[in-house]
């Protein structure tokens, strides 16, 4: 990382200041590199975009960053798009944390296996999820890998796609209907199919709108 600096080690940080990675904020032995900083040579850098934020009691230095990305946890409900299905395991991609408009870091790329499918036998995850596919799973595991479940009536497809035409299709009893060429798949489907779907796709069209407008 290339650092700038103004010769002005001798200057207290200035809290609520615009700063960009690279920029010096003070020396180490005077505060402690916290969140959105790095410790290097003595000397404290910012590692983020973001505001200096300078906690005076516990001499802790910070940069709060614009739109922090969210870290998936155990027990996080999320959206997701399922992006490959084998007998015994199907893969997805989180999009979003529900009920948070901001992106998701780190892995997103969660396994869901067929023992996690339903809380009723399943035989093969195929026939339970098609790619392309929107799920809502819960978070399971994130280390060593993202593991998904979609046991439990909340759990599962909130917006299915036909697989002769690629329609979404409409909700019928225990099974999904396409309108548009008579054909009829099952899912395992959540309980709020689609209802859902309208407010995550709000969502996620208003965090690309703001990540276009994020400071490059």
């Amino acid at each position: 990382m290339s650092h700038s600096s103004d010769s002005r080690e001798n200057e207290p940080p200035k809290e609520k200041k615009l700063v960009f990675p690279g920029d010096e904020l003070a020396v180490s032995e005077e505060y402690i590199a916290g969140e959105g900083t790095l410790d290097e040579r003595g000397k404290i850098y910012a590692s983020t975009v973001g505001i200096v934020e300078l906690d005076s009691k516990e001499r802790v230095l910070r940069v709060k960053a614009f739109n922090p990305p969210v870290t998936l946890k155990n027990g996080d409900d999320v959206i997701a798009i399922v992006s490959g299905t084998r007998e015994s395991m199907g893969t997805a991609d989180v999009v979003q944390v529900e009920g948070k408009e901001r992106s998701v870091s780190g892995d997103t790329n969660g396994s869901i296996h067929v023992s996690k499918v339903s809380s009723s036998y399943t035989k093969s995850v195929k026939g339970e999820f098609y790619i392309g596919d929107f799920i809502r799973a819960k978070v399971i595991s994130t280390d060593p890998s993202l593991q998904l479940t979609t046991t439990g009536k909340r759990y599962g497809v909130l917006k299915g796609f036909c697989t002769q035409c690629r329609i979404p299709m409409i909700r019928k009893g225990n099974t999904l209907y396409c309108e548009s060429c008579d054909s009829t798949d099952r899912r395992k489907i959540s309980s709020d199919y689609r209802d859902t779907m309208v407010e995550t796709e709000k969502n996620m069209k208003h965090r690309e709108h703001m990540d276009e407008k994020e400071v490059p």
